[in-house]
């Protein structure tokens, strides 16, 4: 699997030790850069629309972005077309993105997570499978929403 790796200044560090871990583990991983370092302050708006088109182009297989809070990357993330980044602060997060929205960026939080559970959330992230069921109903109505298409109504909506 090929995944593709950026960070702004606050993620710096993490996506050099995310970069290792995530190659000793047998990914392939294309890391684009970003900050060089904590010092140098950079927008990650550009950053994150970089990494998710390698992805929407199916030049690489899932995205992560590393940020400070996370918030803005993943706002930024999901302006692109194809993309479903989220933003995981847990396992249970992680499993949810993938399992059940098919995921394919992950945004991580540099300044609240702590390098090694980060790369415990990578970890679960990269292997956990989309369901496909209820959820490929539910992605496909995501789709619809970015193409502009309207949705079908639900139960008990309203207009």
């Amino acid at each position: 699997m090929r995944v593709a790796l950026t960070a702004d200044h606050n993620g710096a560090a993490l996506r050099v030790r995310l970069a290792a871990r995530l190659a000793a583990g047998g990914y392939e991983v294309d890391d684009r850069g970003g900050a060089p370092d904590g010092d140098t302050v950079v927008d990650y708006p550009a950053l994150c629309a970089d990494v998710c088109a390698e992805v929407a182009a199916g030049r690489a297989d899932r995205g992560i972005v590393l940020g400070g809070s996370g918030l803005g990357e993943t706002i930024a993330c999901n302006k692109v077309g194809g993309i479903r980044a989220g933003l995981c602060h847990d396992l249970w997060s992680a499993g949810i993105s993938r399992g059940n929205n098919d995921a394919n960026v992950l945004v991580l939080a540099a300044k609240t997570l702590p390098p090694e559970t980060a790369e415990e959330i990578a970890a679960t992230w990269l292997a956990t499978p989309f369901k496909g069921g209820v959820h490929a109903r539910r992605v496909a109505q995501i789709e619809a929403i970015e193409r502009g298409r309207p949705l079908p109504r639900t139960p008990g909506h309203t207009p």
